[in-house]
C-alpha cells in the first residue's frame, strides 16, 4: 500500500535504481532517470534505491534539468515509509506532507527529511551517505 501513490507518477512507475556502494558514497548512473532507449526525450522524475544501512530507500528526485535531491523516504513524525507521487512525498500513516527537496509542508511532521549531499558529474550523481 505505502507505494501506491509512486505508481501515479505516470506510465514509468516505480524504478529501483542499481547503484555502486563505496566508502560512504553511492554512484547513481543518471542513465537511471532514461525510461527506455524506445521512449526518447522520456524520463523518470525520480528512482529509488535500496540501502543497506536502512530498511527505507533513498528516493532521488530530479527538481530541474541537471538538479536533484536525494531523500530519505521516512517520515519524520513516526516510522513510516512515505510514497511519492503528485511532486511530493506524503506519509500514509498519519498524512504529513513533504516537498521534493525534504521539506515539511503539512503536519503533523515538524522536521524536514533526511538529505543527503550530492555531488554530480556528466554521467553520474554521487550521493554522500556518511
Amino acid at each position: 500500500m505505502p507505494l501506491l501513490a509512486s505508481s501515479l507518477q505516470g506510465c514509468s512507475g516505480i524504478h529501483y535504481a542499481s547503484v555502486k556502494a563505496s566508502k560512504g558514497i553511492l554512484t547513481l548512473s543518471k542513465s537511471e532517470f532514461h525510461v527506455s532507449l524506445e521512449a526518447a526525450g522520456k524520463s523518470r522524475k525520480f528512482v529509488l534505491i535500496n540501502v543497506d544501512f536502512s530498511q527505507f530507500p533513498i528516493c532521488v528526485y530530479r527538481t530541474g534539468s541537471d538538479k536533484y535531491v536525494a531523500s530519505l523516504m521516512l517520515c519524520t513524525h513516526n516510522i513510516c515509509e512515505l510514497t511519492v507521487g503528485g511532486g511530493i512525498y506524503t506519509c500514509p500513516c498519519h498524512g504529513s506532507e513533504f516537498s521534493t527537496e525534504g521539506e515539511v509542508l503539512e503536519g503533523p511532521a515538524e522536521e524536514n527529511l533526511k538529505t543527503f549531499e550530492l555531488e554530480f558529474d556528466d554521467e553520474n550523481i554521487y550521493i554522500h551517505t556518511v
